[in-house]
């Protein structure tokens, strides 16, 4: 099973008077994941620390940082919410405004880890699953028809229209047949799915 966040997501939290801000990001490169700590320093400058974690699965990257914080009170204890929960492919900064009481190490892992998760929930976990993405073409005297139909078993992601109506549709891996056999008994064969390839999809859990 492979566990990612379904969306960004952000939280804040109050801890003697200093302010936690956590976001995380879906990221599939390390890259996208650089860039998002880059934006965090820059965008909140005036902040004590901008602390990250992430762990990106393509080419098995997982870092993570104390920025100024003593060490191991705040990057670990950020990666350790996503790692114990089974997420990748992310990015988490928390950022923290020093409200001029000292937390201590307990008071600082505590704050961080609970940040982070707040922040989680507020992105959702999703399971990677894989999808068969196909393409129906028909015309517009049978498209309600066919749009309900198709919303019973099937996934729609799109619908364009033009001389026809076509609906792009995402059916679990194995569903193919059935999507085939639906298509059939709907427009007296008329119309027939046309393959588009395979499509990841995270869906929540």
């Amino acid at each position: 099973m492979i566990l990612v966040p379904l969306a960004p997501g952000e939280a804040e939290l109050i801890e003697k008077r200093s302010r936690f801000l956590a976001r995380v990001l879906p990221c599939t490169a390390e890259s996208e994941a650089l860039d998002m700590i880059r934006d965090a320093r820059k965008t909140y400058s005036d902040a004590t620390h901008n602390v990250y974690a992430y762990i990106i699965r393509d080419g098995g990257a997982m870092r993570y940082s104390d920025d100024g914080e003593p060490g191991g009170t705040a990057g670990m204890p950020v990666l350790d919410v996503f790692r114990k929960s089974g997420v990748g492919d992310f990015c988490c900064v928390v950022t923290r405004w020093f409200g001029g009481t000292l937390l201590g190490t307990g008071g600082l892992v505590r704050a961080y880890s609970e940040a982070a998760k707040l922040a989680l929930e507020a992105a959702g976990i999703g399971e990677v699953c894989e999808y068969a993405a196909f393409s129906l073409s028909c015309p517009y005297a049978l498209a309600d028809r066919l749009r309900y139909a198709l919303s019973s078993s099937a996934q729609i992601e799109d619908t364009a229209y033009g001389e026809k109506v076509d609906f792009t549709v995402l059916v679990p891996l194995g569903g193919e047949e059935a999507l085939a056999r639906l298509a059939a008994e709907t427009t007296s064969g008329s119309v027939v799915p046309v393959p588009l390839g395979t499509r990841k999809i995270a869906v929540r859990i």
